[in-house]
């Protein structure tokens, strides 16, 4: 049987558009390699279109607003908590610091300004810098419009933060080392960068968007289970079958238009259109047969920066974990020395990372844990988790004796259990030079590729990761846009 769209994993982004497209009619098959769902919390922020266009609030979907947002344990055995209150974290930061006290509302509200303006870009197809259409120069004027509407001051901090690093972005306005790591610290988180590197304020603004004032983290979201219990074709006028446990061989090509899929078992898939979630890399290189591509675009994918350098530790409790969501990095500078190590492939000797409590366990993000140190046997994973652990405890005295196991996950890890070139969960870092219309390369953002029927929805799409589903969407409305109704 021929399907009108197969989609190429069961992800966040892969589910979204699936259900957007049988929304419109169309009969679509989803391929998952994982044989269990997995973990199918978000981190990122999810377009109020999404949730209405999916009907997710009706399905189940919870969006966690923590308060505070984030924790900082400080060397005295107190905390820095922010909440989602400015003047409420105002105060506790008086505590500490009483001029980044009174610097805080305004440095809030002027950062809020910008990713209002990123916001407003990633709820709409990358801009097309190059066009001569009518419309599209309509709705870049428009864009150019409204930030000049946001005031000289906006327009001046646009220009002037974006490039900068996050570091001397805060430097400039306090002086508390905890304030500024809170702050700082999601600025790097999966970069292989320091917080002295070009361009980090922007990802601290990337990761700000669809958030309060005074809010610099995404949230958390259950919006893959959301999308899982709308069950297959539930409330759709095409169905949506998925299939798990499936390894696909290659994107079948005939005549330079995708006709489907084969399987590594042999079996062969046709459809109308292949939409595949997972990475550019892995899609463009990894699936196609060579020869299909033009070897100046093969040679731009094969240079998108993808390199993995988190780690996951999930920690199992035997008690519900009272903790907050917990940043574990005394200052920018600490940051900064952790990335030293990654900059020559070794696992940085002193670790940043923040952890936060989910059912049943907590969850660590430690980061520099680079690609390129792939001596992960049994004793070192357990040797890491153990120094990880200590330092929680040590902040947490609670968790003393609640947890009973933790198993680590690596960038090689990712890359050998799901498919991520480089272990990288953005599936591509959201640097300068990769983001809008340069994502995933330039010249080809709007989720199309060089081969017909062919289009790419994950989140090495604009507007990245972070953006929980945001490519999924956006991906699926420019599928339909092509005659896929």
């Amino acid at each position: 049987m021929s399907h009108d769209a197969i989609v190429i994993g069961a992800g966040t982004n892969g589910l979204v558009a699936a259900h957007l497209l049988a929304l419109a009619g169309q009969r679509v098959l989803v391929l998952e390699q994982q044989t269990e769902a997995g973990n199918l919390t978000d981190l990122g922020w999810v377009h109020p279109r999404i949730i209405a266009d999916l009907d997710l609030m009706q399905r189940g979907l919870v969006i966690q607003a923590p308060d505070p947002w984030l924790s900082v344990p400080l060397s005295d055995g107190t905390t820095l908590s922010l909440h989602r209150d400015v003047e409420r974290s105002a105060e506790a930061i008086r505590r500490v610091s009483p001029k980044d006290a009174a610097k805080w509302p305004e440095f809030c509200h002027r950062m809020h300004k910008l990713s209002g303006v990123l916001e407003d870009l990633y709820t709409q197809p990358a801009p097309d810098v190059e066009t001569t259409q009518p419309g599209e120069l309509m709705r870049l004027g428009l864009l150019g419009l409204k930030v000049r509407g946001l005031g000289k001051q906006a327009m001046i901090d646009l220009l002037r933060i974006l490039p900068m690093p996050v570091a001397e972005l805060l430097d400039d306005w306090f002086e508390h080392d905890a304030l500024k790591a809170a702050i700082g610290a999601l600025s790097v988180l999966h970069l292989q960068q320091g917080p002295r590197s070009g361009g980090t304020a922007f990802t601290m603004l990337h990761h700000a968007v669809g958030s309060p004032a005074g809010v610099f983290h995404p949230p958390v979201t259950n919006l893959g289970w959301a999308l899982m219990s709308r069950g297959p074709g539930t409330g759709d006028r095409g169905p949506i079958e998925i299939r798990r446990g499936v390894k696909i061989a290659k994107i079948n090509v005939a005549a330079g238009r995708a006709t489907g899929v084969t399987l590594e078992n042999g079996d062969v898939l046709p459809a109308t259109r292949v939409v595949s979630s997972t990475d550019p890399r892995h899609t463009l290189l990894g699936m196609l047969e060579p020869g299909w591509l033009d070897p100046e675009f093969a040679r731009a994918v094969r240079n998108i920066k993808s390199r993995g350098v988190t780690a996951r530790i999930t920690f199992h409790v035997n008690r519900p974990a009272e903790l907050p969501t917990a940043l574990f990095a005394p200052s920018l500078d600490y940051i900064e020395k952790a990335y030293d190590d990654a900059k020559y492939g070794r696992t940085s000797a002193e670790p940043y990372f923040e952890a936060h409590p989910e059912e049943g366990r907590v969850v660590a993000l430690v980061q520099y844990v680079p690609y390129a140190d792939s001596a992960w046997d049994d004793a070192r994973r357990r040797q890491f988790a153990a120094g990880i652990q200590d330092r929680l405890v040590k902040a947490f005295p609670a968790l003393a004796g609640t947890i009973t196991g933790s198993d680590v996950e690596t960038p090689r890890d990712r890359e050998r259990i799901y498919g991520m070139t480089m272990g990288h969960v953005y599936h591509g870092e959201l640097t300068l030079d990769q983001i809008l219309f340069m994502r995933p390369v330039p010249g080809w953002s709007r989720y199309r590729t060089p081969i017909r029927s062919l289009y790419l929805c994950g989140a090495g799409c604009h507007p990245g990761g972070s953006v929980a589903g945001g490519a999924g969407w956006l991906a699926a409305r420019e599928i339909l846009k092509d005659g896929g109704r």
